[in-house]
């Protein structure tokens, strides 16, 4: 007589112990809360001491607490029955999330939050907690690197007179030229400017130039400005 379980056999055995979620104890659900919240606290952290975009969102940095939190929850949930994680599955599929995420980065941070919610809610609380340590350590190396070298774009509107005016001060800065019009007599330049500090005394100069009609610096992502 063959003893092994056909795939039918373990589909009808889950369907029938569907009260199987009661094995997990209050302190375990308690305990991966308690986790969940520890580790989405110290990614609320991380993205506010890192962030370094233009406006802060605060909402945006509390959804990754409650979406670590939430996470745990549900796989608590569908670990106790193939059933319930089949129809979890399948109510998240119609589930469609239409907010823009400008910054390439936020997605690390979702991704991150919803990691360490996954292990927590399959109790593997290390992986958790050192990976989460892992990822913040490392973020915030990068975010210093990021700091010694901000690149900005600047964008001039000169005429052409002012041109060997606005070359001799280009000259001096690291800079890499993105675009240049002419039209009627009239210059618009924008150039990519990296800062290994906040000294933009040279915007002043520039704008003080005969001739110059326009000066602006913006900073810059790669795929947009900000």
């Amino acid at each position: 007589m063959n003893d092994a379980l056909s795939f039918q056999d373990i589909i009808k055995k889950s369907v029938l112990s569907f009260d199987s979620f009661k094995n997990v104890s209050y302190i375990e659900i308690i305990l991966g809360l308690i986790c969940s919240f520890a580790v989405g606290m110290f990614i609320y952290f991380i993205y506010k001491t890192c962030f370094r975009g233009v406006v802060y969102s605060y909402n945006y940095n509390v959804s990754f607490v409650l979406m670590t939190m939430i996470t745990s929850v549900i796989i608590m949930t569908i670990s106790t029955n193939i059933v319930l994680s089949l129809g979890m599955v399948g109510a998240l599929s119609i589930v469609r999330f239409r907010t823009a995420v400008k910054d390439p980065l936020d997605i690390v941070y979702m991704f991150w939050a919803i990691a360490g919610g996954i292990a927590i809610g399959a109790g593997m609380y290390p992986i958790a907690l050192i990976g989460s340590l892992a990822f913040g350590a490392v973020l915030a190396w990068l975010s210093k690197k990021k700091i010694r070298g901000e690149t900005y774009l600047l964008v001039t509107n000169y005429s052409q007179e002012a041109h060997e005016d606005v070359r001799k001060i280009l000259a001096k800065l690291n800079t890499k030229l993105k675009s240049k019009t002419v039209r009627n007599g009239m210059i618009e330049m924008t150039v990519e400017v990296r800062l290994v500090d906040d000294n933009t005394y040279f915007v002043s100069l520039i704008d003080e130039i005969n001739g110059v009609h326009s000066c602006s610096l913006v900073n810059y992502t790669g795929d947009y400005a900000q």
